[in-house]
C-alpha cells in the first residue's frame, strides 16, 4: 500500500462511519437491482459491478485509504488491493478484474453481456457484499455502528 502511496495511486483517507454505512447500503441496493429480471443482462451486470466497486471501495476505506478517482485505473487500483485490504483470496481478485475488463468492452465497445458473465458478476457481487460486510463486522465495527 506504501508503494501506491509513493506513486499517488492511493491518498490517506479517514473513514466516516456514516458515509460508510451509506456505501454498504449503496452496494446492497445495487446488488438487489442486479437481480431485477426485467432489466437487461447488460444493465443487470453493471450494477453487480457496481456493487462490486462499492465493496472495494469499502476495503480502502477501512483501511485508511482512497484511490483518486480523477486517474485512469482507479477501478483496476480497488480491486486489486481487496488482498490488502479485506484478505480476499487471489482468485477471487483475478476473477473480480476479469469482470472489471468485461464491463469495459460492454461500456465502451457495446458488446452485450453474456447470460454467463451476468451470472459470474451476480454470484462475485453477492460473494464480495457477503465477505465486505462480515470483514467490517470483525475488523472495523466502529464503522457499521448499530447495523
Amino acid at each position: 500500500m506504501q508503494n501506491l502511496l509513493a506513486i499517488r495511486r492511493l491518498q490517506t483517507f479517514t473513514p466516516d462511519a456514516i458515509d460508510v454505512r451509506k456505501l454498504l447500503a449503496a452496494a446492497r441496493r445495487d446488488l438487489a437491482d442486479a437481480g431485477v429480471e426485467a432489466v437487461s443482462p447488460d444493465n443487470r451486470s453493471d450494477a453487480a459491478y457496481k456493487c462490486i466497486m462499492q465493496c472495494a471501495i469499502l476495503g480502502l476505506w477501512a483501511n485508511g485509504y482512497r484511490t483518486p478517482t480523477s486517474q485512469p485505473g482507479h477501478h483496476q487500483t480497488s480491486i486489486q488491493c481487496l488482498t490488502l485490504t479485506m484478505a480476499a483470496p487471489r482468485q477471487t481478485v483475478i476473477v473480480l478484474d476479469a469482470l472489471r475488463k468485461r464491463r469495459n468492452i460492454n461500456d465502451y465497445e457495446g458488446d452485450p453481456v453474456t447470460e454467463a458473465t451476468l451470472a459470474s458478476c451476480m454470484d462475485e457481487s453477492t460473494n464480495l457484499l457477503q465477505h465486505t460486510e462480515a470483514w467490517l463486522r470483525e475488523h472495523r465495527p466502529q464503522l457499521l455502528g448499530d447495523l
